[in-house]
């Protein structure tokens, strides 16, 4: 089969299951991690033959991804914001909206030597794009999980990001004794009543840890980020969340129950109500 031929049967084979546009995107995953290539280069390369050891690896791969296997952990990685950061089972893999949350950040906050704390950082996704986007912001980055800060230590090794990562349960109020301008998370938010909802690749796969909540208390991590952020956001200073939109209106009434009235709820690229952003007065 010619590398065009292989395309074409990666993207029709997915395409029942994932839908075209998707199985397109994931093709193109797939050339990139077992052969180097962009898509430019498997146009150009499209009458070449590929070999039957490439076709078997290809069809690995695609028996994996049709038993709802991720793709960023067959192949333990996944671009975000620009950069590629390692991911493995047990740790979240990073979505297009917590990218777009990000990009809200950065553009809204170009001031230099800004302070920055990631709450619950997973692969350390968030802080690393701060630490590459913000001009010479200090970012440090926390999590529970222990296989979470692994893949975070050897992420912001790779990137020479420069990150702080520290182990702390954000229920029990750590890490005390800091200030930040910024303090950013996007948090376990997923209640479990909806699960019967999520897709196996989800479901089956990445990490219940940080993905649910129980269902008599949903806004149990932002409620105890608030109270963190009580004597540990400067004056002047901004928390930014990752919500979940059926409770979206809750987390606005519960923030500002605890003295923040500058509550703003934003929409992501689909227009769900997924972002928010909280302003601590200067006084």
């Amino acid at each position: 089969m010619t590398v065009g031929e292989v395309a074409r049967h990666v993207s029709g084979t997915l395409a029942p299951k994932f839908g075209g546009g998707e199985a397109k995107a994931m093709m193109y995953i797939i050339f990139e991690n077992l052969k180097g290539w962009n898509p430019v280069d498997i146009a150009i390369k499209s009458n070449e033959e590929m070999t039957s050891f490439m076709i078997g690896e290809v069809d690995g791969v695609l028996k994996r991804l049709l038993n709802d296997e991720p793709i960023q952990y067959i192949f333990g990685n996944a671009s975000f914001y620009g950069l590629k950061v390692r991911v493995k089972p047990g740790v979240l893999i990073p979505r297009p909206e917590t990218a777009e949350l990000v990009d809200v950040i950065v553009k809204e906050n170009q001031q230099k030597d800004l302070q920055v704390a990631d709450l619950c950082t997973g692969s350390g996704c968030i802080a690393l794009a701060l630490a590459r986007n913000l001009p010479f912001a200090e970012v440090i980055a926390t999590d529970v999980s222990d296989v979470a800060l692994s893949v975070a230590k050897e992420n912001n090794k790779e990137l020479h990001t420069g990150i702080e990562l520290l182990k702390a349960d954000i229920l029990k109020g750590e890490p005390s004794g800091r200030t930040f301008d910024i303090i950013v998370s996007n948090p376990p938010y997923i209640a479990e009543r909806e699960k019967q909802n999520m897709e196996p690749n989800v479901l089956d796969h990445e990490p219940s840890l940080a993905l649910f909540v129980p269902d008599n208390d949903p806004l149990i991590f932002y409620r105890a980020i608030l109270d963190y952020a009580g004597n540990a956001l400067a004056p002047g200073g901004k928390i930014y969340f990752e919500i979940n939109p059926l409770f979206a209106d809750d987390l606005r009434r519960l923030a500002q129950s605890k003295g923040f009235d500058g509550v703003e709820l934003m929409r992501d690229s689909f227009g769900k109500v997924r972002f928010a952003r909280i302003t601590r007065k200067d006084n």
